[in-house]
């Protein structure tokens, strides 16, 4: 069931936030390490125009993104539905923004420049993060049971 109490929109924050640092950049660890990417994980370099680490800026809109995906999934609670949403709208919604809004405001194409390995990598880390932003309100539903 749909839950709108305060301290669940904390949580689903933290889900988003603490996902982005374990699952998306865990991810975006393995698939460095396996030379699938150049782009590197946990990355300190300051963003405009308040010189936060890239990772911390990142794992913000993690948590903002979290909150919206909390307000969907929530109330599949208990079916495989849950997951499933956790994953494909984790992947495709963030990625979608990432792409055509975020990207051209920094001066990169819009859409990964038509490269397919650039959506692939988006939809491949964003849904481990939808994931993890399951598996951490999961966890966190039965911490307070």
């Amino acid at each position: 069931m749909h839950d709108a109490k305060p301290m669940t929109w904390v949580k689903a924050f933290l889900a988003g936030f603490f996902s982005t640092l374990v699952f998306h950049q865990g991810t975006l660890a393995i698939l460095h390490a396996a030379g699938a990417t150049s782009r590197t994980p946990f990355s300190m370099a300051p963003t405009a125009p308040l010189k936060v680490p890239a990772v911390l800026s990142l794992a913000f809109w993690g948590g903002a993104w979290g909150v919206l995906l909390w307000l969907v999934i929530s109330r599949y609670q208990g079916s495989s539905l849950y997951w499933i949403l956790a994953v494909v709208l984790g992947a495709v919604l963030p990625s979608l923004v990432a792409l055509f809004v975020v990207a051209p405001l920094k001066g990169q194409p819009a859409g990964g420049g038509g490269k397919p390995a650039i959506l692939a990598g988006a939809l491949l880390l964003n849904g481990m993060w939808g994931l993890g932003v399951a598996v951490l309100m999961r966890l966190f539903r039965r911490a307070a049971s």
